[in-house]
């Protein structure tokens, strides 16, 4: 049983929020065991707090201003060690790649057991079961850097899995999984639910998960608006949901728009890439997109849409290929200056002091006023002085985005760039890609959201159906 008491909340220091953007007002909340419990509503509203609150990152990690009460169990945690807290719960995050500790696979789906000082048999056993159950053989003695964001997630999913907590915290767990890796998430949580485990997500695709949710907490500006019952919820329409600025709670097909056969087209040839001696993740001989147009590159974990991007852009000197535009070839070092990449975990490329000095850096020529324009248009104008390391993910990502828009280069490459975004920031992203559309750059997005698909009209692509 968790129970929230009178809980108010204030990040302090680096993660002070604007307006009170992620911080918690007169919070009460009683989560009985065995529940599976949805907590929504958009970016910054104070869903991730909360999940902080529960773990014991708050307040032993994050530092900020609490008062209430935190109960588990009837055990009040607010002053409990954290590796106390630990034992109680299991919590995937929003970025994955932050809660690993090994650097293969195996090791690190082994590395919670050990803590606990569990014999090595009884270990490998744990393992063994948790890697049939989540379908993991292809992912077992990889190392972690290898893997793409969409199998680290998984692999983050099997280490709380293996531990077996009472309470499982999820925080945008389907942020970069495909189809198939989301359909094996539901049945995880699935068997959770059998097995009476009490469950929190903090989730923006609602699709997938709608019909395990038992409840549904809606958060609006760090408070509980609406606390919807199993009966209520299926009451709410796809229309009800997005007004409140939540994605749909049905299933998006995938549909494929014809292409202008009368627009000329950018021609990739011979891309062939491997991170390992003779094992090729990327083997890709010829690829045509339209040019000045959006084209969205859809497949399954692991078969190299993340990598294909960073070899597009040059930032794979090994790999060979060439863009071929308007007759012209551009080479590696030629396709360094006429493209830019938003990568999959944006922490790789945000490096000034404040969100307006990194779209500054991204011109050509420094120009304040356009910057602000930019930001303006992200609803990220309050946060310009703010260092981008003490953004939420969602935030993070819109940042990216901006200094992609400010670099004004001609082909424009974006990794999931609507992970960790609700509905309303999601729509903003594809009126910009649309005016970007229209003012002649071309866009190539790798994308797992089918929502964002069906907005963009995008041109789709398979990459597993090209590939050699």
């Amino acid at each position: 049983m968790i129970e929230l008491q009178n809980i108010c909340f204030e990040y302090g220091s680096e993660e002070q929020n604007i307006a009170g953007r992620g911080a918690l007002h007169n919070i009460n909340l009683h989560i009985p065991e065995g529940q599976i419990v949805l907590l929504c509503g958009e970016s910054g509203c104070g869903k991730t707090t909360i999940t902080r609150l529960l773990n014991g990152l708050i307040p032993h990690f994050y530092e900020g201003n609490l008062t209430g009460t935190i109960c588990i169990d009837g055990k009040e945690i607010n002053d409990q060690p954290l590796y106390e807290t630990a034992l109680l719960s299991g919590t995937v995050f929003q970025n994955p790649r932050s809660q690993f500790f090994n650097v293969d696979t195996t090791s690190e789906l082994a590395f919670g057991l050990e803590n606990r000082g569990m014999e090595e048999t009884q270990i490998l056993k744990k393992v063994d079961k948790t890697v049939q159950e989540l379908k993991l053989e292809k992912l077992m003695n990889r190392s972690i850097f290898d893997l793409s964001g969409g199998e680290k997630q998984k692999i983050a999913c099997g280490c709380v899995s293996v531990c077996s907590p009472n309470i499982i915290i999820l925080d945008e767990p389907s942020a970069n999984l495909d189809l198939k890796s989301m359909e094996q998430l539901h049945v995880m949580i699935e068997k959770w639910k059998v097995e009476h485990k009490t469950v929190v997500i903090a989730e923006h695709r609602l699709a997938y998960i709608w019909n395990l949710i038992e409840r549904m907490v809606f958060l609006k500006e760090g408070k509980i608006e609406f606390d919807f019952s199993k009966e209520e919820m299926q009451k709410l329409t796809p229309r009800d949901l997005h007004q409140m600025g939540l994605r749909s709670n049905q299933d998006v097909k995938m549909v494929h728009y014809n292409r202008n056969e009368n627009i000329d087209r950018i021609v990739f040839k011979n891309f062939v890439f491997g991170y390992e001696k003779n094992h090729n993740i990327l083997n890709l001989k010829t690829m045509e997109i339209d040019k000045n147009s959006i084209t969205a590159i859809v497949g399954n974990n692991g078969i190299g849409k993340s990598t294909f991007l960073r070899c597009i852009c040059g930032l794979e000197k090994k790999c060979k290929g060439i863009m071929e535009i308007d007759g012209k070839v551009y080479k590696r070092k030629e396709r360094l200056n006429e493209i830019f990449l938003v990568m999959q975990d944006v922490n790789h490329q945000l490096f000034t002091e404040s969100v307006l000095d990194e779209v500054l850096i991204s011109m050509k020529e420094e120009n304040e006023e356009k910057a602000l324009d930019i930001l303006k248009s992200l609803d990220l104008l309050p946060y310009r002085e703010r260092h981008p390391v003490s953004l939420s993910g969602g935030e993070k990502q819109r940042v990216a985005v901006a200094t992609a828009i400010a670099s004004e280069r001609s082909v424009l490459l974006f990794d999931e760039p609507t992970s960790g975004l609700d509905y309303r920031h999601m729509l903003q992203v594809a009126r910009l890609f649309e005016k970007l559309r229209n003012h002649g750059k071309t866009i190539l997005v790798v994308t797992h959201d089918l929502e964002f698909i069906e907005a963009l009209h995008a041109n789709t692509i398979c990459l597993e159906e090209l590939q050699a």
